[in-house]
């Protein structure tokens, strides 16, 4: 068959080989890894985990792939992929990359199940592993690169739902050394499984955007794995017959080169996004400006007086999904503008603990809320490279205070520190894990080159 932008993705799947991984791709994805499996951690404590669970638990299969933070319950694989990826993706704490995605939980979940269904004489090593999680990561951001749509804030498909899972379908068929028809089948396989709307952003819905990208990408591989085919020109524009097209109102592929010398992965050249506290990304600039300008006004009043407050002022971008003026749940809380900023301002910071049921519903929270007046700067694009937040306060003096983040810390322009991540990490852990387990997951993630059997993750 003529080549096809289609085939030259299966092409670099199938010829991925660890030397074309730079030390600057492996170090920067054993952080995502690391900060994914704390992610998980800390999210197999939430309601929404514990419901995919116990549906998850009503299938009798073979159970051999861990669940994060459930000691001693194991489930298929394809079922402990969705929901660890579920926990992954309960509190909005996963990494981000741009343009907009949540790439590790679309991937990580599906790799160590998939590394515990393997026999013992098949096993992954850890070396596998990581190119495995480098292809999974390198197919989800080339795809996006198809789309000027996909670089801003979305508005139709939730990202991870649409490249996450061919992302996790390529990831897998790496570590499964399928053929490179069957990774090109894999890939039109996960195509007719993907897409979920943003409507159901800021419900208990959308961690299962997460949990099926991993699941059924890991479906889709094992499929084309036992001969099940699908349209080779999955990811082609094809006039008039839409394939991945159909995800994105523009949509302009191009093939990409087998790695080697000319080929330089996207991870190289753009570092991830960790979020500090677990909200939408978006949040993360207003916190940020509003722990300015609260700073500020403490050195103005001697403390924080919400009293001496007339009018909260936010400049932020326009989308429609994060701006909620009175959210009244946690994952609604989650993305709010409005919310995670009044937070910030009356706490002095952003934590686990701002999501809880009595936290949202404080009487002080929804006075200041009720002081809040959006505005939408026409330089203030909803685009997670160039958008910023700003925070004024009116004060009844007549004085006003501005705070403004145009690069918050964390963001791919301005990384965690190791020890910041590593903060993060055992924070998260604790939740479920002893000191020894935490610290053998660190060791573990920091050597995985030189693992032998990567299903010890």
């Amino acid at each position: 068959p003529e080549e096809s932008v289609t085939s030259s993705f299966a092409s670099f799947i199938h010829a991925a080989q660890p030397e074309h991984l730079s030390q600057t791709v492996r170090q920067r994805s054993k952080r995502m890894i690391l900060d994914s499996i704390g992610v998980g951690l800390v999210g197999s404590t939430t309601r929404v985990f514990d419901i995919a669970l116990r549906y998850c638990r009503l299938y009798s299969s073979v159970a051999v792939s861990s669940v994060y933070g459930k000691p001693g319950v194991k489930l298929s694989p394809t079922l402990a992929a969705f929901t660890n990826g579920v926990a992954t993706h309960s509190m909005d704490f996963d990494d981000t990359w741009h343009p907009a995605t949540h790439p590790s939980g679309a991937v990580l979940p599906a790799l160590l199940a998939a590394s515990q269904m393997l026999p013992p004489n098949t096993k992954p090593s850890g070396l596998d592993f990581l190119l495995a999680f480098n292809v999974g990561l390198e197919v989800q951001g080339r795809l996006m690169h198809f789309s000027t749509e996909a670089h801003d804030i979305p508005k139709r498909f939730h990202p991870p739902s649409v490249v996450g899972t061919l992302g996790s379908a390529a990831a897998t068929a790496k570590l499964l050394s399928l053929s490179s028809a069957q990774c090109c089948h894999a890939l039109g396989i996960a195509a007719s499984l993907a897409g979920s709307p943003m409507a159901n952003a800021a419900t208990q819905a959308k961690p299962l955007h997460v949990g099926n990208a991993t699941r059924l990408g890991l479906e889709a591989a094992l499929l084309a794995a036992r001969g099940m085919e699908a349209n080779p020109l999955i990811l082609d524009d094809i006039p008039g017959c839409s394939g991945f097209s159909a995800f994105y109102s523009v949509y302009h592929p191009k093939p990409l080169s087998v790695p080697g010398q000319h080929h330089e992965f996207l991870l190289e050249k753009q570092d991830i996004a960790f979020k500090r506290f677990p909200a939408h990304l978006g949040m993360h600039w207003v916190v940020d400006a509003a722990l300015s300008v609260r700073n500020l006004f403490v050195n103005y009043a001697g403390s924080f007086c919400p009293s001496l407050i007339r009018t909260i002022v936010l400049k932020i971008p326009v989308s429609k999904y994060i701006n909620r003026p009175f959210p009244s749940s946690e994952h609604q809380a989650r993305h709010s503008f409005q919310f995670n900023a009044c937070a910030a301002l009356l706490d002095g910071e952003v934590g686990l603990g701002s999501f809880s049921e009595s936290s949202i519903h404080r009487q002080e929270l929804r006075e200041l809320l009720d002081k809040v007046v959006v505005e939408h700067p026409e330089d203030n694009v909803a685009n997670f490279d160039k958008m910023y937040g700003e925070v004024a306060l009116l004060l009844h003096s007549g004085d006003m205070l501005t705070g403004k983040c145009d690069t918050f810390y964390g963001h791919w322009r301005k990384p965690l520190s190791k020890e910041s991540l590593l903060k993060k990490f055992r924070s998260n852990a604790s939740h479920v894990l002893p000191e020894e387990k935490i610290e053998a997951i660190i060791t573990l993630v920091d050597n995985l080159e030189n693992l032998s059997d990567s299903s010890q993750l």
